[in-house]
């Protein structure tokens, strides 16, 4: 099976397993997936851990206050540039989004022709890509002052590294019409690197944080966390917004502890890592996925909506992808399609604890919702729900037959089992009244934003986990897909699908340009979901492995505070 949450099946050993029932022999795929690395650590938290004291409070506030001067009194227009771009890599970007769309705003008024645009790189740079960020679809043309007469970016260009970096980010929020800026990231990309050794910090940290993972593919949390440290090593810092950033971080790690808190107590009550052991239990990994999708204060309903569901869609994952049988899946998916607690009397005892506790969950959101006259919203998260459970069984279908679809054949369904289309449309049922009936028309149609962004999961997916997904019985992977349809290499079909993922990219930059089909609130889900995968899917299965890489991450955005 495949799916956002780790495709079950990656570098895992395996084992089968037989179970009786009655006089016929079960044989069932078994997992060995390594148990929670967090045990009952945010079941209980102390006051400490969760609580804000008043004076932290309002010295928040007191520094928030002097940012919004600074923001209405800058008379510099780079001045303004930069201080906006240090705003948001902190991570604070959400107490000022109205001084930013203001200021934003004017720039792209005043230079929507790119006369008047400077010639300094770093300046032309970051104000491309602020404004492309913004939804402006500001053109590339204007890198094209920083060529010569021979059509290539100046040799000169190669020692300003600042102005390189700022290229480097920009190039990424590129479509398929900017040929300019892949050209831009070919060339920052070849001498970032050579400059590398002689650079010092904090300028040499940041340049490798770029390359590792461009600013706009990553996830924002964790990322204001990294830069938080390379901005205090800076001579130019502004210790106004580095004190707020640093009390903000740590005011609102403090409500997502609370939440995570909430949520563990929910996942141990429930039981389901005792009673069903074959599944992956990562409801602390998930919680820290829906926090890189939405981190503001007011979508905590939605986070912790949302965390439950994406929790049990990967025991869904699991039950099809590792331990159901085929004649159990096909009765398991009868049953979720007519989501009727009456269909719990023909599925196996392992199945109910799972199958109550999705209608339990989904019901209790509605009781929510419906307080508020939005119990509209859940026939959309039912539908989403189904459609994945009908994607995993013709996966499995495939399994059992041996089956290798074409790479089209594949994707049709691959981009539905991956998850994030259900996730996109799910992500907007706990989100306050921005999120209306047209948003989850728009969204249920799985719209070019979507498509993307589950493209980007699906290919990256592919890429991660080929190798060790195919140490067992399991549905053909896209890459094997493409190396039979072929007759590529493996080493060939890995390029071609990152050269997909680029292409992705640039569809979903596309879409997020003004005017957009949907709230740009709305559309951002896709967006930082994706950004999740290019963490998580990096250099392997982070979800399912989740003892190292990911065990740091969640270790510097939810358990440590930054020390004032």
């Amino acid at each position: 099976m495949s799916l956002i949450l780790g495709s079950s099946h990656s570098d895992v050993p395996t084992k089968n397993h037989v179970e009786t029932k009655g006089k016929k022999k079960i044989g069932r795929s078994c997992a060995n997936f390594h148990p929670s690395v967090w045990g009952d650590r945010f079941v209980t938290l102390s006051p400490d851990e969760i609580e804000i004291d008043v004076l932290t409070k309002e010295r928040a506030e007191k520094l928030k206050e002097q940012l919004k001067r600074m923001l209405r009194n800058v008379s510099d227009s780079l001045q303004e540039l930069n201080l906006i771009n240090e705003i948001q890599r902190l991570g604070v970007a959400y107490h000022f989004e109205k001084e930013i769309k203001d200021a934003l705003y004017r720039m792209y008024d005043a230079h929507i022709n790119c006369d008047d645009v400077s010639d300094d790189l770093h300046a032309v740079a970051l104000w491309f890509r602020l404004l492309r960020q913004q939804g402006y679809n500001v053109s590339s043309n204007v890198f094209k002052r920083f060529k010569d007469e021979k059509g290539e970016f100046k040799a000169t260009l190669k020692d300003d590294i600042r102005g390189l970096l700022s290229l480097y980010e920009a190039a990424y929020l590129g479509t398929r019409e900017d040929n300019i800026l892949d050209e831009a990231i070919n060339f920052t990309t070849e001498h970032l690197k050579s400059a590398m050794s002689h650079l010092s910090s904090p300028l040499s940290t940041l340049v490798q944080l770029s390359l590792d993972v461009p600013l706009h593919r990553r996830v924002e949390r964790l990322q204001s966390r990294y830069y938080i440290s390379i901005y205090q090593e800076g001579k130019e810092r502004n210790d106004v917004l580095l004190e707020f950033a640093k009390l903000d971080f740590n005011m609102l790690q403090c409500l997502h502890k609370k939440e995570l808190s909430h949520i563990s107590r929910w996942w141990k009550e429930n039981d389901f890592a005792r009673k069903l052991p074959f599944i992956r239990d990562r409801v602390v990994e998930l919680y820290f996925w829906i926090v890189e999708v939405y981190l503001e204060p007011q979508y905590s309903r939605a986070r912790k909506m949302m965390t439950k569901l994406i929790s049990l869609m990967s025991i869904l994952d699991d039950t099809y992808d590792v331990y159901g049988t085929l004649e159990e899946l096909e009765i398991y998916t009868t049953a979720i399609e007519r989501w009727d607690p009456a269909a719990m009397d023909q599925l196996p005892d392992y199945m109910k604890l799972h199958y109550n506790g999705l209608l339990n969950t989904v019901d209790q959101i509605e009781n929510e919702l419906s307080t508020e006259g939005k119990s509209y919203r859940i026939p959309y998260v039912k539908k989403v729900i189904t459609d994945l459970a009908k994607g995993y069984l013709e996966e499995a279908r495939w399994t059992s037959a041996e089956y290798v679809p074409t790479l089209e054949e594949y994707m049709k369904i691959a981009i539905i089992t991956n998850g994030y289309p259900m996730l996109s449309v799910a992500s907007l049922m706990g989100m306050g009244d921005i999120v209306t009936k047209e948003a989850f028309e728009w969204a249920i149609n799985v719209p070019k934003v979507v498509e993307a962004s589950a493209a980007i999961c699906r290919l990256r997916d592919d890429i991660t986990s080929n190798e060790f997904e195919q140490e067992r019985t399991h549905v053909a992977s896209g890459i094997q897909c493409h190396m039979k349809e072929h007759g590529t290499t493996y080493a060939e079909a890995c390029k071609i699908f990152l050269e997909m993922t680029a292409d992705a990219w640039k569809e979903m930059n596309m879409e997020c340009m003004e005017p957009v089909p949907a709230p740009r609130e709305v559309i951002k889900r896709p967006l930082n979901l994706a950004r999740v995968i290019e963490l998580l899917y990096q250099h392997q299965d982070s979800y399912t492995n989740s003892a190292f890489e990911t065990k740091e991450h969640i270790t510097m955005v939810l358990v440590d505070p930054i020390p004032i």
